[in-house]
């Protein structure tokens, strides 16, 4: 067998794979620990948020409400983060903008749940904004080794479903897997509408040598 033949099972890049441990392990720590202390000192609401807890916006993304929460986002990271970790590269330079990619379309999915929602004390947790933005940006890398278009058949029929599926779980108010937690939504568009806008400009620092 030739070593071209010799493909692993499994070879998502490492980044992807790290953020999807990130995720579930990093649920399995916060089941040993004080479940109302971590809310009510990491969990984004739009009212602490006005009061200057600005980092509200990132440590959120890092708490989940249940293993089912957790397993759902992390599978989803490991999905899209594939092929936009792909793009970024493996090497320190692309993991590191992977990351930053990853934490900053989680924050602006927080900031547009707070703009839509002000001075709610409602708390929201959980990857699923940054995790959106993997889906965006993942959505211009379709069938592509650079973003595409935006307005591209493939980037226009997906931003468009995702819009409609998280428009009716507001209206439905619940998702599988979470329970009676509801679903921010408003999360979830701006996080995609992230992803999908700023993959461009963020493979630019990632690979300067295509610039």
């Amino acid at each position: 067998m030739s070593d071209r033949e010799r493909q692993p099972i499994f070879n998502a890049p490492w980044p992807a794979v790290a953020a999807t441990l990130v995720i579930v392990l990093g649920y399995l720590v916060q089941t040993f620990l004080p479940q109302n202390w971590l809310l009510q000192s990491f969990a984004f609401s739009s009212a602490g948020f006005e009061q200057g807890r600005w980092q509200l916006l990132f440590t959120a993304i890092f708490l989940h409400g249940s293993w089912a929460h957790a397993l759902m986002n992390g599978g989803a990271a490991l999905a899209f983060g594939t092929p936009v970790a792909r793009y970024f590269g493996a090497a320190p330079r692309g993991a590191m903008v992977f990351l930053v990619f990853y934490l900053l379309c989680g924050g602006l999915a927080s900031l547009g749940y707070g703009l839509v929602n002000p001075g709610s004390t409602t708390l929201m947790i959980g990857a699923s904004g940054a995790v959106a933005g993997l889906f965006g940006a993942a959505a211009r890398l379709i069938g592509r080794e650079t973003p595409g278009p935006f307005f591209s058949p493939a980037v226009v029929s997906m931003t468009v479903a995702w819009i409609a599926v998280n428009l009716l779980l507001a209206l439905v108010g619940f998702a599988p897997g979470l329970g009676n937690a509801g679903v921010a939504w408003e999360a979830h568009i701006f996080g995609y509408i992230a992803g999908l806008l700023l993959i461009g400009a963020f493979g630019r620092f990632a690979r300067p040598q295509q610039a």
